[in-house]
């Protein structure tokens, strides 16, 4: 799949320049040739806070991206999320959160499980739709203040 192929690739020249890269859109989309938007898709998609990353656009002068990932320490990482989360949280979003704690060392994979299935839709079965988002934000912020 392309977007595949083009989180490969930033990943990589994340790794190589040490975890900070600015690219232009057009040049990449060229060197794949796809489309620039094919580019957001998945800066905006696969590159977002939740999974340790900050995208800044700048436009004019050819415009660039410039991607960082942050480096934080086990505490500020956890009070990151914690901020981050809000007063609601859907499903999908506590997958991504989970997923970042676990690729970076903070929980171990039957952690992920257990605290997956604590704030799934099958577990807040008894609450309404949009009460789950409140009541999945609230536990998974819990979980994160007893986890440092």
């Amino acid at each position: 799949m392309l977007a595949d192929q083009i989180a490969k690739m930033i990943e990589e020249m994340l790794e190589a320049s040490g975890g900070s890269l600015e690219l232009q859109r057009n040049e990449m989309a060229g060197r794949l040739g796809c489309v620039p938007s094919q580019i957001s898709y998945v800066l905006t998609s696969r590159f977002t806070p939740e999974r340790g990353y900050i995208v800044e656009s700048r436009r004019g002068g050819g415009g660039c991206i410039r991607i960082v990932r942050k480096q934080m320490h086990r505490d500020e990482y956890l009070m990151h999320f914690f901020y981050a989360i809000g007063s609601t949280l859907d499903e999908q979003e506590a997958r991504a959160y989970l997923q970042n704690l676990l690729g970076n060392g903070f929980i171990t994979e039957r952690e992920a499980t257990l605290i997956q299935n604590a704030v799934s839709d099958g577990a807040l079965s008894d609450v309404t739709p949009e009460g789950r988002r409140v009541v999945r934000a609230n536990i998974f912020k819990h979980i994160l203040l007893s986890l440092m």
